[in-house]
């Protein structure tokens, strides 16, 4: 069993590397602060393919493998994790479901610009009432003639505001099981469609996020996705990349919190010696070091498995997620806690890593969530 990267794999790493170092670094602080997007950055990103990591060639994407993806998510999240999630969405979430779901005329008018980095996307799927239990979803689609008409209010969207397209998921059908839920492929510019005021949160900061509105927003009828009653399993199959990918993001926040924290205890001395020499932090560096090399692990194997099999990857998915996201969130504390009083100023990174850590638990399903997953698996051998 080799757990080397391939020689593309860490060509493309590298390359992905730079790009976080020289492009999205420079900035990256000013972002946060000031709740700004990276809109030449993610543009930047868009021609080096990473808007299209895991879409064929035909349809204008790199046409990467699922590990190559989780790593490229990696480097970037290191660095910056606003700009991983707004990757991680719009290839995992919007233009993974319309290349696996999608016909081809969607392909063409959707995907491509997705693919090939003109423009980003977003996943609707969560509304007030309906987080983890995802079925409950209030938003209706009633058709009417060649359209559907939606009504309902989808929260905590990623790309609000910037996005160009967004998967949407909507009841077609009450009475049906699970919901009746339908998938649409839903545009900003649709008759009844706006974003609310952009949330003001905790981390993630460059990122854009708000709530979409739809009020009586007019979907052609050629734009729903796959057929009536897909619109659970179409989101499901996606959210098992976007685990992937929020594990990736969760890897590279801890790895840049932890390599911050190596940094300060190499350089801050405290009675007579750097405090790097003393078994108390050093003991820290040695735990936090081993859980990140468990997560990364743990997501590639994820990633792989993903590989192997589209439809089968659902426990590793979540395996990773729930792992990775929970180390991340301990990694970026014993970060700040090695710098002590200086980890709580915004003047130090790793105070922005341990505001961006917490959400990897909270989104694209809680840690709740993936024990669920988990341990159903397991249940039913």
């Amino acid at each position: 069993m080799d757990f080397r990267l391939n020689d593309e794999q860490e060509m493309l790493r590298q390359m992905v590397a730079d790009f976080a170092d020289q492009i999205l670094a420079p900035e990256v602080m000013k972002r946060d602060r000031e709740g700004t997007f990276p809109h030449a950055e993610i543009a930047h990103a868009g021609e080096l393919g990473l808007l299209g990591m895991i879409v064929p060639e035909e349809w204008g994407g790199a046409g990467l493998d699922t590990v190559s993806y989780a790593v490229a998510l990696m480097e970037i999240a290191r660095v910056c994790p606003s700009s991983a999630v707004t990757l991680s969405v719009s290839n995992s979430v919007c233009a993974y479901p319309i290349w696996r779901y999608g016909n081809d005329e969607q392909k063409e008018r959707y995907l491509r610009p997705l693919a090939t980095g003109k423009i980003i996307g977003g996943f609707c799927l969560t509304e007030a009432q309906a987080g983890s239990d995802a079925t409950n979803q209030k938003t209706r689609a009633v058709r009417q003639g060649d359209h559907y008409v939606l009504n309902g209010t989808k929260v905590w969207v990623t790309n609000a505001h910037v996005g160009k397209v967004f998967i949407v998921m909507a009841v077609t059908d009450p009475q049906a099981a699970r919901g009746g839920i339908s998938a649409f492929i839903v545009t900003p510019d649709m008759p009844g469609f706006s974003f609310s005021a952009k949330e003001e949160k905790m981390g993630l900061r460059a990122s854009c996020t708000s709530s979409v509105v739809l009020d009586d927003c007019l979907v052609p009828v050629a734009n729903l996705l796959g057929h009536e009653g897909d619109g659970m399993r179409i989101p499901l199959n996606a959210l098992d990349g976007g685990r992937i990918g929020i594990a990736a993001q969760a890897v590279g926040i801890a790895v840049g919190a932890h390599e911050e924290a190596v940094k300060y205890a190499l350089e801050r001395t405290a009675f007579g010696k750097p405090i790097a020499q003393h078994q108390a932090i050093a003991f820290q560096i040695a735990d936090c070091a081993t859980e990140i090399d468990a997560a990364r692990l743990l997501t590639l194997r994820a990633a792989s498995r993903r590989d192997e099999d589209h439809d089968r990857a659902g426990p590793e998915a979540a395996m990773a997620k729930l792992y990775a996201s929970e180390m991340c969130n301990r990694v970026a504390y014993k970060a700040v806690q090695i710098h002590g009083g200086y980890g709580y100023s915004r003047d130090y990174a790793v105070e922005r890593f341990y505001r961006d850590a917490r959400v990897t638990s909270l989104y694209e399903g809680t840690s709740e969530v993936q024990r669920i997953v988990i341990s159903r698996a397991v249940l039913a051998g």
